[in-house]
C-alpha cells in the first residue's frame, strides 16, 4: 500500500494502534434502565417475543416507542421498522439410497438429516455421484482449495465439519484449533452451492463440531425459517445436510478411505476422491411465507454523518412452547436476549443524554429471527440501509449475564480485528482483563449477529462480562455459567426477577457504550487483523490495495 495514494479516511490500522491510554470513567449506562426495560421485555405479556406472533408485535412496537421517547430519529427512511420477508420450510426426507458396490439404506434421524433450502413442493436426487471433497474448503488466503480441478455438476459432496487446523498441531495451520469460517458448517453449505454441486452432506464428529449428534438431529427437523429470496433459492444445494460417523466411515471404506481420515484431507497434496457409489433422495417441502421486522434508530452525527457504528442485539426469543415442570411454556428470554434488548435502549440512552453529540452517526438496531439462524442481521447486513462501506463497526450485545461484576471481559473470536485492542485500553483502566473463548474450536464467533456484519467486512465485536466474579472468584462465575448454560438455556426458566444483579450487564453496556463513543468521534478506522478471513473482504470494499 503506497500512503500518499491511500485516503487519510482509510488509515485506521495505523491510527487506530496509536491511541492513547483512556482514563477510568464512571459508569454511565444507567443499571435502572436496563432493569425497567428487562422487565417489560422478558414479561409473560410478550409472549416468548416470537416471530410473526402478537409477541412480535407488541416487542418491537415497545422498542420503538422507546427510541422515539430519547428523541433518536427513525432509521429507515421515516420509518424505525425494517421489513424482513421470511418463508418457513418444512422439509420430510425420504430414506437415503446408495448404490454402488453394495447397496445402502440410510434412514432418516437415525443416520442422517437432509433439508431444502429451495422454495418448491418437493427437490430429488437420483442417482448423483458421491465425492469426498475433503473438509470443502476454498481458502485463497491459506492457498487451500479442495475443489481444485474437481467438477461436482450434478454430484452429491460429502465433506468434513470444522477446518484443517482443528487438532493438526499447529497453531498457524489455519488458526489451529480456533475454528475458522471455512470450519462453520453454514460455509460448507455456501460453498458446495457455489461449486455447482446438486447436494451436500457433512460428516458429524462431536469432538470438531462441538456437539452430540442429537443436536444436529433436533436442529435440523421440522420447520425451519429461511429468508425470502428472489430466486427463491435456487441457488442452493437441492439437499443440504449431515450424516453420521458410523455411516461415512462405512462410505468411505467402500472406496478404500479408511483410518483417520480428517488427517488424510488435511494434507497439502490432498485431492477429492470420487466414492464410485450414487446416491438418491426425495426432500418434499411445505410453505409458509411471512414478514418480521427489524427496528432501526439512529443519532445522527454533527460533522460526518455519513459514517456509521452500528449497535446490535436481538429482540426475538422462542415464544410458547413445550411446559416445563413447573407447567411454564412461556419462553421469555430474560438473559437471551432480553438483556441485550435492554442494554442497547440504555446505551442509545446514554448517547442521546450526552453533552456533545457524536461526530459520526450511531445506529441502534435491533433485529428479528437470531434464534432462527441470525436471520435479521443477515437481513441487514444484505439490505443495508447505510453504506457497508461508511460502517466503522458493529458492537454486538447478547446473552448479558446476571451474576454480577467481573474482573474479566471474555471476547468472543479474540484474534479478529483491532476493535478489541482498543476494548483491551478500556479493560485496563477498569482493572479488568481480555480473555477469549474458553472453547475456540466451537466457532462461536459465527454463532450471533455480529457475525453477519463480519461477512460483509465491516469490523464487529461480541463480548460477554467474564466468569471472574469479583464478588465470589472465578470457581463461583464458571458454575453460574454453567448452571444457566444447564438449566435454563432455551428454557422457560430463563426469567426475569425483581432481584436479579443487572451490575454485569451494566459493565458490558458500558464499556461498548465508551468504545462506541471512542469510534463515533474519531477519524481512524478500525481493520481486521492479518490472517482473518475477513480482511480481505473489507479491504476490497473500502478500496484498499
Amino acid at each position: 500500500m503506497k500512503f500518499q495514494h491511500t485516503p487519510i479516511y482509510l488509515l485506521g490500522a495505523m491510527l487506530f494502534a496509536a491511541c492513547s491510554q483512556p482514563e477510568k470513567t464512571a459508569y454511565t449506562v444507567s443499571g435502572d434502565d436496563i432493569k425497567s426495560h428487562l422487565a417489560v421485555l422478558a414479561n409473560d405479556s410478550m409472549m416468548g417475543r416470537k416471530p410473526f406472533t402478537d409477541g412480535e408485535t407488541k416487542t418491537i412496537k415497545y422498542l420503538a416507542d422507546q427510541y422515539k421517547k430519547l428523541g433518536l430519529e427513525p432509521g429507515n427512511n421515516g420509518s424505525y421498522f425494517q421489513d424482513v420477508p421470511m418463508v418457513e420450510v418444512t422439509s420430510t426426507p425420504s430414506p437415503i439410497t446408495i448404490t454402488g458396490k453394495e447397496n445402502v439404506t440410510l434412514n432418516p434421524s437415525a443416520d442422517f438429516v437432509a433439508l431444502t433450502r429451495q422454495e418448491t413442493e418437493s427437490v430429488e436426487l437420483k442417482n448423483s455421484p458421491l465425492v469426498f471433497a475433503g473438509y470443502g474448503v476454498v481458502a485463497p488466503e491459506y492457498k487451500w482449495n479442495d475443489y481444485a480441478g474437481l467438477d461436482v455438476k450434478g454430484k452429491t459432496v460429502v465433506v468434513l465439519v470444522n477446518d484443517p487446523g482443528f487438532k493438526a498441531g499447529d497453531p498457524t495451520f489455519f488458526h489451529g484449533d480456533t475454528m475458522t469460517y471455512y470450519g462453520r458448517w453454514t460455509y460448507k453449505y455456501e460453498e458446495a452451492a457455489r461449486q455447482g454441486a446438486a447436494g451436500v452432506l457433512i460428516i458429524h464428529q462431536t469432538e470438531p463440531a462441538s456437539y452430540p449428534w442429537q443436536v444436529v438431529n433436533t436442529s435440523n427437523t421440522g420447520a425451519k425459517l429461511e429468508l425470502q429470496q428472489a430466486d427463491k433459492h435456487m441457488n442452493r444445494c437441492k439437499v443440504e445436510g449431515w450424516i453420521t460417523e458410523d455411516a461415512a466411515t462405512k462410505l468411505l471404506a467402500s472406496a478404500g478411505i479408511a483410518g483417520d481420515f480428517r488427517a488424510l484431507a488435511r494434507k497439502r497434496d490432498f485431492k477429492a476422491v470420487p466414492l464410485n457409489s450414487n446416491i438418491s433422495v426425495t426432500v418434499k417441502t411445505k410453505l409458509k411465507y411471512a414478514m418480521s421486522h427489524n427496528v432501526i434508530a439512529t443519532l445522527k452525527g454533527s460533522t460526518t454523518p455519513d459514517e456509521y457504528v452500528i449497535y446490535s442485539a436481538h429482540w426475538d426469543h422462542l415464544g410458547i412452547g413445550k411446559p416445563d415442570a413447573r407447567g411454564d411454556s412461556i419462553y421469555n428470554g430474560a438473559i437471551d436476549n432480553g438483556s441485550g434488548s435492554a442494554a442497547i435502549l440504555a446505551v442509545a440512552k446514554a448517547f442521546a443524554n450526552a453533552k456533545e453529540k457524536p461526530k459520526r452517526t450511531v445506529v441502534f438496531l435491533s433485529v428479528t429471527a437470531e434464534e432462527q439462524g441470525l436471520l435479521g442481521s443477515e437481513y441487514y447486513a444484505t439490505h443495508p440501509i447505510f453504506p457497508v462501506n461508511k460502517t466503522v463497526a458493529n458492537l454486538n450485545m447478547d446473552a448479558l449475564h446476571s451474576f454480577g461484576e467481573t474482573k474479566d471481559i471474555a471476547v468472543t473470536g479474540k484474534g479478529q480485528n483491532q476493535l478489541e485492542d482498543a476494548l483491551e485500553e478500556l479493560a485496563k483502566a477498569d482493572g479488568r482483563v481480555l480473555v477469549g473463548d474458553p472453547k475456540p474450536g466451537a466457532g462461536s464467533y459465527y454463532r450471533s449477529d455480529h457475525f453477519n456484519f463480519a461477512k460483509v467486512g465491516i469490523p464487529a465485536l461480541d463480548i460477554n462480562s467474564g466468569t471472574d466474579s469479583k464478588a465470589h472468584g472465578k470457581e463461583w462465575g464458571l458454575k453460574q455459567e454453567e448452571d444457566f448454560t444447564s438449566n435454563h438455556y432455551h428454557q422457560p426458566s430463563d426469567n426475569y426477577s425483581a432481584d436479579i444483579d443487572v451490575t454485569g450487564m451494566v459493565q458490558t453496556a458500558d464499556i461498548l457504550y465508551r468504545l462506541g463513543t471512542k469510534l463515533a468521534n474519531e477519524t481512524s478506522w478500525p481493520g481486521w487483523k492479518a490472517g482473518s478471513e475477513f480482511k480481505a473482504i473489507r479491504d476490497k470494499s473500502i478500496g484498499m490495495k
